[in-house]
């Protein structure tokens, strides 16, 4: 099975509809796959449900897809820099379900092992627990949350080999592993492909079975959301 495409339009090509569920990838700008989300923009796909950290900046990241309108509710834990986003969100025309950090990447994780909900302290007495079913263990009130398995994950590695094996870099492993167990399609990106049999077994941060398509972006931008400079001393 042959799992490369030739580029970010063609490896959405057939899977991408209205109204979808779709997990993306990265934290604030570091490991998000860019090439997919402007394909994803440019495909005019609309009334989607993205789940992710964060939703980047306001032209970049899936901050492009905010502009154009095409998604209809964020699953966050934080808007941030994003002026759109929270424009968006307190103009009312946004939906966003705000969800801790933990709790968001546990959602995924466990979406990922068919675990269909779960426990956490996380929320409870807040305005997170409103309309979830909260139970008591040992003399301790917990919340039940829902884990989420999106339709499609957009995803960004390092390096993948020809049968989808993926090895992240560094902090860019951060909720891409658990996106990319959770989607029912798993779409992924990466600076480079290897043949089969290159990558050591150690080196596999995920395994292929749970990718579907690879797409190559050798040079992406890799945008810094805040750059600080220290001065010089004695300057």
């Amino acid at each position: 099975m042959n799992k490369i495409y030739s580029s970010a339009a063609e490896a959405l090509k057939g899977v991408v509809k209205d109204g979808q569920m779709i997990a993306v990838g990265g934290f604030g700008l570091c490991g998000i796959p860019e090439a997919l989300i402007q394909a994803l923009a440019d495909s005019g796909v609309k009334n989607l449900t993205c789940v992710s950290n964060n939703a980047g900046v306001d032209d970049f990241g899936l901050g492009k897809l905010l502009a154009t309108r095409q998604i209809k509710k964020m699953i966050a834990s934080y808007v941030g820099e994003n002026k759109e986003f929270a424009r968006q969100y307190l103009a009312g025309e946004l939906e966003l379900e705000f969800t801790p950090q933990g709790t968001l990447a546990e959602k995924l994780r466990a979406g990922g092992a068919g675990i269909p909900a779960f426990f956490t302290k996380t929320g409870v007495g807040t305005l997170v627990a409103e309309g979830k079913e909260t139970r008591d263990f040992d003399g301790q009130t917990y919340l039940m949350e829902r884990s989420l398995v999106p339709d499609l994950a957009l995803v960004k590695a390092d390096v993948a080999d020809t049968s989808g094996n993926l090895r992240f870099n560094l902090t860019a492993r951060n909720f891409n592993p658990a996106a990319a167990t959770a989607g029912k399609i798993c779409i992924v990106e990466v600076e480079k492909i290897v043949e089969r049999g290159e990558m050591e077994p150690d080196d596999v941060h995920l395994p292929g079975i749970y990718v579907h398509r690879i797409v190559l972006n050798e040079h992406p931008e890799k945008r810094i959301e805040q750059r600080t400079v220290r001065g010089k001393q004695g300057a």
